[in-house]
């Protein structure tokens, strides 16, 4: 039974887990939008939600918080607080949007977009 067991495990182990959420949300910062899963978009929406949220406040510890959750990336880290946490200073959460698609064809996946608000 999965009785308060919030996170999804994507059939991987933890290292490979945290390198999945690391790799997509970098991508999602830098591109504004990206095509995945359901599941690992609403996974995401969480981890990047709280990057935006540390972020509004901009000392070097919030910086360096942020720069080891996704991978010690600086291009990433910069345009997050460069430009996502402005835009974002009087929002209180929310920053997402997802959008369901189509399924895939080869294993009926539901696939779906995540970008910023």
């Amino acid at each position: 039974m999965r009785h308060h067991n919030k996170n999804k495990k994507f059939g991987r182990v933890t290292k490979q887990r945290k390198a999945l959420l690391r790799s997509i949300s970098r991508s999602l910062i830098l591109h504004g939008k990206i095509k995945t899963t359901e599941t690992k978009a609403k996974t995401l929406r969480s981890f990047v939600e709280k990057l935006i949220s540390k972020s509004k406040t901009d000392t070097l510890a919030s910086r360096r918080i942020i720069s080891s959750r996704l991978g010690g990336n600086s291009v990433a880290t910069v345009k997050l607080f460069d430009t996502l946490a402005p835009k974002y200073k009087e929002r209180n959460g929310g920053y997402t949007r997802i959008t369901k698609i189509k399924t895939r064809t080869g294993d009926a996946g539901k696939e779906v977009i995540i970008e910023f608000v």
